[in-house]
C-alpha cells in the first residue's frame, strides 16, 4: 500500500473537541478500510497566510495538523470526499510519499549522502 501524508487546515474553535473528532474520524476511516495510521501531528493554531473562505465565511486563524498513513487508492478517494464535505475543513492536501516505507528510507539516505557531499565541497 502506498504511504501518504495528509496536511489539513481547519477552522479554529475554542474547544478542541471539534478538531479531535475530525482527526479521529479521518484516522478511523483509514483503519476501517484496512490501512495503517503511522502518525498524527498537531502543528497548532496559526494565523493563516491569507484570508480563506469556505461555506461563505472568511477565516483568518486555523488549526494545522497532519496524518501519515498507508492505504489503498480507493480509500484515499473516499477520504478526499469526506474532507470535501466537512464544513470544518478550510484546506487539505494529500501527498504520496512512496509506494513502500523502504522507498522513503532510501530517499532519506540519498538526501543525507548528497548533503554530506555538498558540505565537503563547500569546506
Amino acid at each position: 500500500m502506498p504511504l501518504y501524508q495528509l496536511i489539513c487546515i481547519t477552522t479554529h474553535y475554542q474547544e478542541f473537541r471539534h478538531i479531535r473528532e475530525l482527526v479521529r474520524q479521518s484516522a478511523l476511516h483509514v483503519m476501517n478500510a484496512g490501512g495503517v495510521v503511522r502518525s498524527i501531528n498537531s502543528w497548532g493554531t496559526q494565523k493563516l497566510p491569507q484570508r480563506m473562505k469556505r461555506y461563505g465565511k472568511y477565516e483568518e486563524i486555523g488549526d494545522y495538523w497532519s496524518l501519515h498513513f498507508d492505504t489503498n487508492p480507493r480509500t484515499l478517494r473516499s477520504l478526499n470526499g469526506i474532507m470535501r464535505r466537512d464544513p470544518r475543513i478550510l484546506r487539505w492536501s494529500v501527498m504520496k510519499l512512496g509506494e513502500k516505507a523502504e522507498d522513503i528510507a532510501k530517499a532519506g539516505e540519498l538526501a543525507q549522502a548528497r548533503q554530506l557531499t555538498v558540505e565537503h565541497v563547500v569546506d
